[in-house]
């Protein structure tokens, strides 16, 4: 059976919360309701979930927002065996041949298990907490020469480089990583579009409508194959999958109406600053307005009322979101990184009830080979299964 699906959850390093917790790029940190701490214990409850369900790999972010992601899933190789964990970091922020040597030792002390998410970092404040002084043009292109770096190292190269906003001499590493981590990699601007096409695995985009997502996909592959590459697609939702429509509308209706309008007035004036591309592109689905928020079939705005980045979600039953996802892959996306809130309970929902619905249409198989059983709803009218 073909499985050309793949499938990533997401680690909440911030807290986790019945209700959607905002934060991120140059907004605070802030929950409807009294959030979960991010702690191992529980973070590891959702990793092993994960694992179990069959998700290949769990995002961390990145940012003063959240705990530091290398330490976190370091730690969690410990209580997993096979989930990867996709480690979102600025290149900025440590020199290349240090980045090139954390990712080996993290190869060989998990087994294989690192993936990487390279945020170039698109709010200039955030990234002057953390001594970075570079305007977002020269970010990318400290980041193109970062990886330029990496790459040679992770082959054994010994490597003398020196670039406008990179230099390095003689560096070399005493032992390559085994495999060489995938490198995933996202942005909308022509300047992230460039990067991409020279070092993505996987170029990850938030969640469009798929006609807008069929022509970043268009773009970063045209790009990509004038550097004589060929990179795969990702795509960043969250979703809430029930049963039934109705049971999943509700629940977003239920996370929608525990947001006051003085939070999302305050996130969007903050969310409006920012300098990505991708984040302007997420303010655009909803205008910051709580009216027509299913921008597209099953597509839900409301995340992004209060949260920056991924703002969009997968709301409906368990198999329209199925079609959704078959929707998405059939413009390109094989992998989906998705998240929900509470990420624990939100797992089982989409594990239980979506994923063996793709693994019937030959679209996904567990990665550990586990036999997927279709939903049982019980009471469930047909037409809203």
């Amino acid at each position: 059976m073909s499985s050309p699906l793949t499938f990533h959850w997401f680690l909440p390093t911030y807290g986790d919360s019945r209700h959607l917790v905002g934060g991120g790029h140059g907004v605070s940190v802030h929950s409807a309701s009294s959030a979960r701490p991010a702690t191992l214990a529980y973070l590891g409850q959702i990793a092993r979930s994960a694992e179990q369900l069959g998700f290949v790999g769990a995002l961390t972010p990145t940012g003063a927002w959240c705990e530091d992601a290398w330490l976190s899933t370091a730690m969690l190789t410990e209580v997993t065996e096979r989930l990867k964990f996709l480690v979102a970091f600025r290149p900025g922020l440590l020199s290349p041949t240090l980045g090139a040597q954390m990712a080996a030792t993290f190869q060989r002390h998990s087994g294989g298990r690192l993936l990487l998410n390279v945020v170039t970092g698109g709010e200039s404040q955030e990234q002057r907490a953390y001594g970075d002084f570079l305007d977002k043009n020269a970010r990318y292109a400290r980041t193109d020469e970062f990886l330029h770096v990496v790459r040679e190292l992770w082959r054994g190269q010994r490597v003398d480089f020196t670039g406008e906003h990179v230099q390095v001499e003689g560096a070399q590493l005493q032992r390559t990583p085994d495999p060489v981590p995938q490198v995933y990699f996202g942005g909308s601007s022509p300047a992230a579009g460039d990067v991409a096409a020279k070092h993505a695995d996987v170029y990850l985009t938030w969640g469009e409508p798929p006609a807008q997502v069929a022509e970043k996909i268009a773009w970063v592959r045209k790009l990509a194959a004038e550097q004589g590459r060929s990179p795969r697609f990702g795509i960043r939702l969250h979703v809430i999958s029930r049963d039934t429509a109705e049971q999943a509308w509700a629940e977003a209706r239920r996370l929608l109406d525990a947001l006051d309008p003085e939070t999302i007035e305050r996130v969007q004036s903050g969310l409006g600053r920012s300098e990505s591309e991708g984040q302007k592109r997420m303010l655009a689905l909803h205008g910051g307005s709580t009216s027509d928020l299913e921008i597209y079939p099953n597509l839900w705005a409301g995340v992004g009322l209060v949260r920056g980045g991924a703002g969009t979600a997968l709301v409906g039953s368990h198999a329209e979101i199925a079609e959704r996802i078959e929707e998405y892959h059939a413009v390109g996306i094989d992998e989906f990184v998705l998240s929900g809130h509470p990420h624990l309970e939100e797992a089982y929902w989409f594990g239980e009830g979506v994923l063996p619905i793709l693994a019937r249409k030959g679209l996904w198989q567990h990665p550990a080979g586990v036999e997927q059983d279709a939903p049982s709803v019980p009471f469930a009218p047909a037409a809203s299964s």
